[in-house]
């Protein structure tokens, strides 16, 4: 069985969102059109708290964008984004969410970030998501969202690893980074990822 994985379509990473991703509102009609092709659609939120520790405001001395170390991971500081309740972390309202049949929600937790559909960024605290898609008979899984770089990249590596074939749609993802994105394709590449137009998709 094939699923579609929507990580993290909120508008604190469209434009003009808290933490911006490059065209991230391109890829909200490519999902809208992909949808009706799987039986299974599944959706991320990323959900802080206001204390998050991800939150550059929430350190002394450091700014946006700097990298620092936590419990030995690195860690970069974010600008403030997706608190909880809010609208900034909602679903994106064009985004069509009527075939959604789950979401699972991350970064919950004040001490530790989470990228990954799966796992905290230590690998200590499990969404749930992967027992759940086993438990559907899910053996591939498409990925859409943002950003490709950082979440959806994270959580592609964890699907991976839990024994999924990942195919990612080209056009329904974009990167905070570009240049970072490109080598992690081809490394991905080299992991067996698939990475489909959606021409392909529509027409297999």
């Amino acid at each position: 069985m094939q699923a579609l994985l929507l990580i993290d379509v909120q508008p604190d990473f469209i434009p003009n969102g808290n933490l911006p991703v490059p065209d991230g509102h391109t890829i909200i009609p490519i999902i809208n059109q992909v949808q009706s092709h799987f039986d299974l659609i599944v959706a991320t939120q990323d959900w802080h708290p206001k204390n998050h520790i991800s939150f550059a405001i929430n350190h002394t001395d450091k700014k946006e964008f700097d990298v620092i170390t936590i419990d030995g991971l690195s860690q970069t500081l974010w600008p403030t984004h997706c608190i909880q309740d809010t609208l900034g972390a909602a679903l994106h309202p064009k985004l069509n969410d009527q075939a959604i049949e789950a979401i699972f929600r991350k970064g919950t937790s004040v001490e530790i970030d989470s990228y990954s559909a799966f796992y905290d960024n230590a690998q200590l605290k499990s969404t749930g998501l992967t027992g759940y898609l086993k438990d559907k008979g899910v053996r591939e899984i498409y990925f859409c969202g943002l950003a490709a770089d950082i979440c959806v990249y994270f959580s592609i590596i964890d699907a991976l690893n839990e024994g999924f074939k990942c195919i990612v749609i080209n056009e329904a993802v974009q990167a905070l980074d570009k240049d970072v994105y490109h080598q992690q394709q081809i490394e991905l590449r080299k992991k067996g990822v698939q990475f489909i137009g959606i021409n392909e998709l529509i027409n297999t």
